[in-house]
């Protein structure tokens, strides 16, 4: 795995990975950033919540779980001082799918957190990960969004 970060100016950097996929990092306001892009912490904790929900829709597949979406939201502490490292991270996993086995996607949940997310198992290292499982008997998590207002109605 490689990747290439590039700097424009000031704090802010565009990162390019492997994959041939690029995205603008930035600082925040206060240390010279333009609020261009995520700060790199934010980057590390989507990074280690889409890992964790990759792994967890892969497991209810290969498990034949009737899966059909899933949205992780994190939320990550840190410490006070340099080096400011996550110190206590908030999983919570809103699995859906028709019939779901609450067991198998607490299961799914377990073995990405003890044995296959790789981020969770770094970060781990300086932090409590915390996991919180609800699953929705639905086809979709979330709502539609409504349509636009029209102007003048």
């Amino acid at each position: 795995m490689k990747t290439r970060i590039k700097w424009i100016e000031g704090v802010s950097f565009v990162a390019e990975t492997g994959s041939g996929h690029s995205m603008v990092i930035d600082g925040a306001p206060e240390a010279g950033g333009r609020n261009a892009g995520a700060r790199p912490m934010e980057v590390v904790l989507a990074g280690t919540a889409a890992c964790s929900a990759f792994d967890v829709v892969w497991i209810l597949r290969k498990a034949r779980q009737p899966v059909t979406d899933c949205i992780v939201e994190a939320e990550a502490d840190r410490a006070p001082t340099e080096p400011k490292v996550f110190t206590r991270i908030r999983l919570r996993y809103r699995v859906a799918g028709r019939g779901l086995d609450p067991r198998q996607v607490e299961r799914a949940v377990r073995l990405s957190k003890e044995k296959y997310c790789s981020a969770t198992l770094m970060l781990g290292k300086t932090a409590d990960i915390v996991a919180e499982v609800e699953v929705v008997d639905a086809d979709r998590l979330e709502a539609p969004a409504p349509p636009p207002a029209t102007p003048g109605a």
